[in-house]
């Protein structure tokens, strides 16, 4: 018999009824590896231009004659910049994709750092950075978002940890470039190799990022995206989530932002090519963020936070001896601590929201960078006023400030625990 025509044309690539349906991506499975070398080379670049000024503020102060607390605003307005406008950018990600957002971003960021090393003073230089941050902003909680999407539950904080470790692995290469560069040939030109070091990572995005398909697509309402916001505002966990980003965030802005002048300074007097070196204790929080997941799954989500805490502190208190190794192992368990702890809060927060997944991861990364812009203004200002104890002082106060979160959570889940039945019902 021969076949029976429907007259429907055959599209190609169409999906049938035998088609089987997508299957998020997990690893093994064709696409993982790529979208996670596409959001690690994003990760990588992100970090990288954002803090490509923070190794460098000693030869800035001196290059530009300005003190510490004004060559700290160069790492501030780029952090702030990124706090402000990641909310509405997320909620544009909603509307016409994370992958679209992406990469305008990265397009716009890498053009803007381009134009950084020409700027003739600290004001112009301020004021690039923060459109630089703007411009960034589009990358973090969309990225999160999209994971969220695209991948297995049980593989997100491994996913997510890998996104992280390319944060780590750009904020350190970003660092020894602009060092080294920056001893051999100035600041400028610092900036510059990390700017040209970030459009190659970019093209490396572009090229490997496979197409989202799970996305849909949300209409673009200022009402809509504002109760969503509140929801998330108005949930305890997410709340504790985003104080705790803030918080450690807090701590690492403060110590990086100022360990560049301490390093600089009698004892030490190194020179800036060693300084952006000692960023290679990056590579640390590479593998503590990669190896989160699986703290997660020994310690539960609020034994990880206690191990991360309890090794920043331990690194903080390091850090006020003399001694360089000495100073050199408290970095080491601060980063290591540092990124640990971000990975944990971000996965949550990607596992918690149901639904608005973007702003959720908005939120988080607006308050984690805010905390960056306050760690480092307050860790400059207290520096400059009196000394490294000081710095850490403020450091010491955010860990107690995630310690106490934390230690609410544990009651909080106990006292639900015992709520009968019967009354969660209700609820």
């Amino acid at each position: 018999m021969p076949p029976v025509h429907t007259g429907a044309p055959v599209i190609p690539g169409a999906s049938t009824p035998s088609s089987p349906a997508p299957q998020p991506l997990s690893p093994g499975r064709p696409g993982y590896r790529r979208m996670s070398l596409a959001l690690f080379a994003a990760g990588l670049a992100t970090f990288a231009l954002l803090y490509s000024t923070q190794a460098l503020l000693p030869a800035i102060s001196a290059g530009l004659g300005v003190s510490a607390g004004q060559a700290s605003w160069t790492v501030s307005a780029a952090t702030g910049g990124l706090a402000l406008f990641v909310l509405p950018l997320s909620a544009l990600s909603e509307r016409f994709g994370r992958t679209r957002m992406m990469t305008c971003s990265m397009v716009i960021a890498v053009g803007v750092g381009l134009l950084v090393p020409f700027a003739p003073n600290v004001e112009w230089l301020v004021a690039l950075r923060a459109v630089q941050g703007a411009a960034i902003a589009g990358v973090p909680a969309s990225a999160m978002a999209y994971l969220a999407e695209e991948v297995r539950p049980k593989a997100l904080v491994a996913a997510i940890g890998l996104f992280v470790a390319g944060n780590s692995i750009g904020g350190m290469s970003g660092r020894l470039v602009t060092g080294w560069a920056a001893q051999l040939w100035g600041w400028r030109a610092g900036l510059l190799a990390v700017a040209l070091m970030s459009l190659a990572c970019a093209v490396a995005f572009l090229v490997l990022l496979p197409r989202a398909r799970f996305f849909r697509p949300a209409s673009l309402n200022p009402r809509a995206v504002g109760r969503t916001v509140a929801g998330h505002l108005r949930d305890p966990l997410l709340l504790r989530l985003y104080g705790i980003g803030a918080l450690f965030m807090t701590v690492f802005g403060a110590v990086y932002t100022v360990i560049g002048y301490r390093l600089v300074d009698e004892p030490f007097s190194l020179g800036q090519g060693v300084i952006g070196s000692i960023f290679l204790i990056y590579l640390v929080g590479t593998v503590s963020s990669a190896a989160a997941g699986k703290l997660v799954a020994r310690t539960g989500r609020r034994g990880a936070l206690y191990l991360a805490v309890t090794t920043t502190a331990l690194g903080l208190l390091l850090s006020l001896s003399d001694s360089l190794p000495v100073i050199v192992l408290g970095l080491v368990l601060i980063t290591a601590g540092f990124f640990a702890g971000h990975a944990v809060a971000s996965a949550e927060v990607s596992r918690t929201a149901k639904t608005g997944r973007a702003q959720a991861s908005a939120l988080y990364q607006s308050a984690y960078y805010l905390g960056s812009s306050a760690g480092g203004t307050l860790g400059a200002l207290a520096y400059h006023g009196a000394g490294w104890a000081a710095t850490i002082g403020i450091a010491l106060l955010a860990v107690l400030g995630v310690v106490s979160i934390t230690l609410y959570g544990s009651h909080a889940a106990r006292v639900q625990r015992r709520v009968p039945a019967s009354a969660m019902g209700a609820r």
